[in-house]
């Protein structure tokens, strides 16, 4: 009877599908003791997770059914959490999930248990049966996560500047197939700010001092930073509106609610010329830029402006009534007194409470893992106590670091994510903390401390390296209990390769007891970098380009010796592809340190020979690397600069564009930025035309001083190559944007090169 029912329903549900578009309706229908109903938003949801369906397995989307999946139970305190359901019904699986995410979650969790496939950043395989598994038994899962949480501010810029709608339509699906529901989202939040500051009376020339280059948004909207990177073009302004048009209509689709920004006080330079009795704070981030400009959460202007900036956004692009707002990121508020805290708290929500009455605040906790000095006990319970409890929404940004929820009463009663960061910058290196993001989120949940724990999130500065991390992370979504690593491991080595090869899992496991076991500690918070990556020097790390390993160089060579012998079965793999090619590049990367410091050595024993030997030898390991890492697209600059000169429409747009892209990979800023080298990368490209070079001149300076019996001026060279970088960053160069050779011949090639001289 049951059958008969559904198929009835069905028949039902595609006959009357136009009307639902348009009026409520209701279809009731009873299967397996578990009420249906059906609505025009539902619909929506469904339409959309068909249209994914069709972009992730275009040839086998008929295969599948989606339905729209809602439980009436009014007295269930979890009935806001997603839920999903798989079964096989006349020969097709039934996808079904109370919104657009759900049913890309039940998709994901399909490919993933019955036909071992996966997709990553880094490898992807969609190498289904030629026959569906079937479902013996119905799946069915609830979330215990309310919010999945996703992306940090600095995410938009270190891997996101110059994105088209195609790349985005492919995150978001990665998104929904991860059940991430809470995306935060500020593409295009320059071209609002522009409008509303036409309306105030600001002139194009008055903006000209605020608005930054497309590289450094993130901290531009987080008030570290003014004009740098810029003048901003209009034309970006305005093609990144509609992009943010496309995204949001997309993520809504899918059922996501995206974080949207709101005002923090961060004002123009010329604000002070336009509102001469405005209240105006004066503060500086300490990394090489100018002072910016904060309007005191006092000045009545303030809620003007934020509720003017909300009101302005939502008529454009509508709201999910979440909104991102961090008021001193990196930059100390002017008081430690709790009372000031706690007005400018209530100030801030008020300028958004005033636009939209359902507003909820989300904030980063950043500042209270980034500056524990200031942001003590007292600080952080005034500035989140001034906030009703179900107007805030905390993200423990960095969790797996450092748990701050442990050490503030769970943000003294404050809804909470817990989150994930790993990675900085983007920097390229193998790294994790495997157990704890397998566990931890569990025992959160389960811990009566935790208070109003209500989700699960990423939020990296950069994504698209260690897919496994996030995998891992995401994992979680759909059960309560701690991850088996021991369990998931295996599957998520034949899910990848497509084989249960042993000596993939036998690599496999070498990684998750060397990179990917850093224990909880704050003081290590991200991987090494290479030596080759920092600016020349003697020193064995540079402030940025830290070498400090956590795990032991030589632990991680029986790993690559692993890769090597499982590329005899997993060689077509891409996942594979990324993965030998990956850990070739970091065991490389590790001997460039030992390497330096046998040229370091023969410099300061005044060992000419020697220092030729061993400097040729770092020189041609640069070049190992680099055509290593021309065999993968992860690996290349190309696609970087060239997407960023794509979005000009004029000469000097484009050039301004590949300026700001070379810019924050290598220097950051200006030359005598101080934070060069946070954000560089171990790209094909940049190894050969910067990297190289650099130490090029550095080793001629080395064999003149030599040469002449004196020592080399450090001071000196130091300022010389800065403006050497400078000159890098603002030329017009082209990249190769397509891979050259085989990842697999070149792996194997410098196995047997390298492997007997590292040791």
């Amino acid at each position: 009877m049951n059958k008969l029912y559904k198929t009835v329903s069905n028949y039902i549900l595609g006959s009357f599908i136009g009307l639902l578009r348009w009026k409520r309706a209701l279809i009731m229908l009873f299967s397996s003791g578990i009420l249906y109903s059906f609505s025009a938003s539902a619909q929506l949801d469904v339409a959309a997770s068909k249209a994914l369906l069709q972009r992730v397995v275009p040839t086998r989307a008929a295969s599948f059914i989606v339905q729209a999946y809602h439980t009436h139970n009014n007295n269930d305190s979890t009935s806001n959490r997603d839920v999903f359901e798989i079964e096989s019904m006349h020969g097709k699986i039934v996808l079904r999930g109370n919104n657009g995410v759900a049913i890309a979650s039940a998709l994901y969790y399909y490919l993933n248990e019955y036909c071992h496939c996966q997709i990553t950043w880094n490898g992807t395989n969609l190498n289904l049966p030629k026959k569906l598994p079937v479902v013996r038994t119905k799946i069915h899962k609830k979330t215990p996560y309310e919010y999945r949480y996703y992306m940090n501010y600095c995410t938009f810029n270190y891997s996101m500047s110059w994105w088209d709608w195609q790349r985005w339509e492919k995150e978001i699906d990665w998104m929904a197939l991860h059940g991430i529901n809470m995306p935060l989202a500020i593409t295009g939040e320059e071209y609002t700010w522009y409008l509303v500051y036409k309306e105030m009376g600001f002139t194009n020339d008055d903006l000209k001092g605020f608005f930054c280059g497309p590289s450094y948004f993130s901290w531009f909207w987080m008030g570290n930073l003014d004009a740098y990177g810029g003048p901003l073009p209009i034309t970006w302004m305005k093609q990144h509106f509609a992009l943010q048009q496309k995204i949001l209509a997309r993520q809504r689709a899918l059922g996501m609610k995206p974080v949207l920004p709101a005002f923090t006080g961060h004002v123009p330079p010329s604000f002070k010329q336009k509102f001469p009795t405005a209240k105006l704070k004066q503060t500086n981030w300490n990394n090489g830029f100018a002072d910016t400009y904060i309007l005191d959460a006092g000045d009545p202007l303030f809620a003007k402006i934020g509720q003017h900036f909300l009101q302005k956004q939502t008529a454009m692009l509508g709201t999910n009534h979440l909104y991102s707002a961090d008021t001193f990121n990196e930059n100390e508020p002017p008081s430690d007194d709790s009372a000031f805290l706690s007005k400018l708290s209530e100030r801030v929500y008020a300028g958004m409470h005033q636009a939209d009455s359902a507003a909820i605040w989300v904030m980063q906790g950043w500042l209270f893992y980034s500056d524990r000095k200031f942001w003590k006990a007292p600080q952080i319970a005034a500035l989140l106590n001034a906030v009703p409890n179900d107007k805030m929404l905390l993200l423990d940004l960095a969790t797996e670091i450092e748990p701050v929820w442990k050490r503030t009463d769970a943000f003294y009663g404050k809804p909470w994510i817990w989150n994930m960061l790993n990675n900085f910058g983007g920097n390229t290196n193998l790294f994790g903390r495997m157990e704890t993001v397998a566990a931890e989120p569990s025992k959160a949940l389960k811990d009566i401390k935790s208070g109003q724990m209500k989700g699960i999130g990423l939020t990296m500065e950069a994504i698209e390296q260690n897919p496994v991390m996030y995998e891992l992370m995401m994992a979680n979504t759909w059960q309560r209990d701690t991850i088996i690593v021991n369990d998931w491991l295996p599957k998520y080595v034949r899910n990848r390769y497509g084989s249960n090869d042993t000596n993939a899992l036998t690599a496999w496991n070498i990684l998750r007891r060397t990179v990917y076991a850093v224990p909880v500690d704050k003081y290590k918070r991200d991987g090494a970098e290479s030596i080759i990556q920092g600016r020349p020097t003697l020193d064995s790390s540079t402030r940025w380009a830290k070498t400090n390993l956590n795990y032991e160089a030589r632990d991680l060579w029986a790993a690559w010796d692993a890769f090597i012998k499982a590329s005899k079965t997993c060689q077509k793999s891409d996942g594979f592809q990324f993965d030998i090619v990956d850990v070739t590049r970091q065991v490389l990367a590790n001997y460039a340190l030992p390497l330096q410091r046998k040229f370091v050595i023969a410099y300061e024993q005044k060992n000419i020979a020697d220092f030729k030997k061993y400097s040729q030898q770092f020189l041609a390991l640069i070049d190992d690397m680099d055509q290593l890492l021309a065999t993968r697209k992860d690996f290349l600059l190309g696609p970087w600069i060239r997407d960023a000169r794509r979005w000009g429409t004029t000469k000097s747009e484009k050039a301004l564009y590949e300026m700001n892209a070379k810019d924050l990979i290598t220097l950051w800023g200006d030359a005598n930025c101080p934070l060069n080298e946070y954000a560089c990368r171990q790209w094909n490209g940049l190894l050969s035309s910067f990297y190289k070079p650099r130490w090029q001149q550095f080793f001629s300076k080395i064999d003149t001083a030599m040469a002449n019996s004196k020592k080399l001026d450090t001071v000196g060279f130091q300022k010389e190559i800065a403006q050497w970088e400078w000159q890098w960053v603002n030329q017009r160069k082209d990249f190769p944007t397509v891979p050259l050779g085989n990842p697999i011949t070149i792996a194997l090639k410098l196995h047997q090169k390298y492997r007997s001289i590292i040791e």
